[in-house]
């Protein structure tokens, strides 16, 4: 399978994809590892599509610019539009795909901006701020709350979640978030990482895994 497109039930999604959106501290351990209260609401941040950047080949990051945090996340692939208040069957319909992604955080710029009261785009929407890899079916699994996310680096496991872990279940996060703005085919959702996140080097080698399902291997540049 090509890295440089998603085949998602026979159609091709060229990279960059839509509009990426996330949700922060959707896993109560993560939350205490970063010292962050839990949100009382979802806490939603969207990233540009041009952040998007496969794992195929390997990546680079902006190490230059501070330490470079990974966040290993299942990502969900929207093959059609939601409407403001969709129902949750035409969110089941509407998810095409699963995947293990990366959300890449430039973690003392973010804590920076945090310290002032400034929104933290420019520590999350810089260029190969979100590494995927090709998505499975949505079909693939009967059971959303029990969806596997493992992050391995240079052989060692450094997240292994579960999406019954999740505070916000996938299918009330999607409706939430097409309740703030609209939500359209092509668009993916990142769905909040487990503990374990932190900083990436040059030469490092990751595996992501939805375990049992896709597994893929890359480096970072």
């Amino acid at each position: 399978m090509n890295y440089q497109h998603q085949y998602v039930d026979g159609t091709r999604t060229h990279l960059p994809l839509g509009k990426v959106v996330c949700i922060g501290r959707n896993y109560a351990e993560h939350a205490k590892e970063l010292d962050n209260p839990i949100p009382s609401e979802p806490l939603l941040f969207i990233k540009p599509g041009s952040c998007v950047v496969a794992l195929d080949g390997g990546f680079k990051i902006p190490a230059e610019r501070g330490a470079v945090h990974y966040e290993a996340e299942i990502a969900v692939l929207l093959g059609k539009s939601l409407s403001p208040a969709p129902t949750e069957e035409e969110v089941l319909d509407a998810i095409s795909g699963f995947a293990p992604a990366l959300d890449l955080t430039l973690r003392d710029l973010q804590s920076q901006l945090k310290d002032k009261g400034l929104p933290w785009e420019r520590a999350k929407c810089f260029d190969g701020a979100c590494v995927l890899t090709p998505f499975v079916l949505g079909s693939s699994f009967e059971d959303l709350a029990d969806i596997g996310i493992r992050l391995t680096i240079n052989g060692q496991v450094r997240q292994d979640g579960n999406s019954a872990l999740m505070l916000n279940p996938i299918v009330p996060m999607i409706q939430h978030m097409a309740s703030q703005f609209s939500l359209q085919a092509g668009d993916v959702i990142l769905t909040g990482t487990p503990a374990g996140v932190g900083p990436l080097s040059a030469g490092d080698t990751l595996v992501l895994e939805l375990p049992g399902v896709s597994r893929f291997e890359g480096a970072v540049r």
